[in-house]
């Protein structure tokens, strides 16, 4: 099992460059725009949002500028400093308020909020699966009845098929661990000690979409699933290549694919509208 300080001293380490993953390249503003759109149609015109595994806060100030007041809560220290820095620099700290805390217990009341989010995958960094379902509870319990959750998480088939793609290629070459990455989803330290090698990226646990539904659907109401970058996690390469016109039938194609199931259990993300 992966210590929890474990993944507070990664995020402690990779400092700004959180905030500038979702802005970073065409790729990774796939998340932030297809998140956004969902959370645009399913949140309450007013209210307070907890943002659980906030990182640098990027949706914290986006929610603020749009009027909302957002509790963010962060496992790691530097993050929950970067958000406050961030909504600082945005004229929003007034509307933001942060601070270090654990998915799986939440130091809040019971329905204190008017929606929930839990986004870029801070539920993947659960290793234990019993915690993952503490976690689906916590975030249940501090919503509001019939309030929105939105939860994303890290796909497993995605990173599977991005690890083939590189196989014999790259070091580290990872190849030898997808089989018993693909029987139990977990990218550990006890996965990679195994074949004599070390962490490439965080520890994290790599969903498939029904199993992803019903770790949900024990505590939530899973209303959609959906796709955050699609067909275009496989395209990371030559991002400058992609023309305005490349740029737009990507999103137009993403907008009418991402609610397919294949699609969405095939993403780098998934997300989650939930209802408690």
């Amino acid at each position: 099992m992966t210590d929890p300080s474990e993944i507070a001293e990664f995020y402690d380490d990779y400092g700004e460059q959180e905030w500038e993953r979702l802005d970073r390249d065409f790729h990774h503003r796939l998340e932030f725009e297809v998140t956004t759109d969902y959370l645009t149609d399913h949140l309450p015109e007013t209210g307070h949002i907890l943002d659980v595994g906030g990182g640098g806060g990027r949706y914290a100030v986006w929610l603020a500028e749009r009027g909302y007041d957002v509790t963010l809560v962060d496992v790691s220290e530097r993050q929950v400093e970067i958000a406050s820095e961030k909504a600082a620099e945005h004229g929003v700290a007034d509307h933001v308020e942060t601070q270090q805390g654990d998915v799986r217990s939440l130091a809040f009341d019971d329905a204190q909020f008017d929606a929930t989010l839990c986004l870029g995958g801070a539920l993947s960094h659960v290793l234990d699966a019993d915690e993952r379902e503490t976690a689906v509870t916590e975030l249940r319990r501090v919503t509001h009845s019939n309030s929105p959750v939105f939860v994303s998480v890290m796909g497993l088939l995605a990173s599977v098929t991005r690890m083939l793609r590189h196989a014999g290629k790259t070091e580290p070459d990872e190849t030898e661990l997808l089989p018993d990455l693909v029987a139990t989803g977990d990218y550990d330290r006890e996965l990679v000690e195994r074949y004599g090698q070390e962490l490439s990226v965080q520890p994290m646990h790599l969903f498939r979409a029904d199993e992803f539904e019903t770790l949900l659907a024990g505590e939530l109401t899973v209303e959609t699933l959906a796709a955050l970058e699609g067909p275009f996690s496989q395209r990371r390469d030559r991002q400058d290549a992609l023309t305005a016109t490349h740029r737009s039938a990507i999103r137009e194609t993403l907008a009418t694919l991402r609610e397919d199931r294949s699609v969405v259990d095939h993403s780098a993300h998934m997300l989650a509208v939930c209802r408690t």
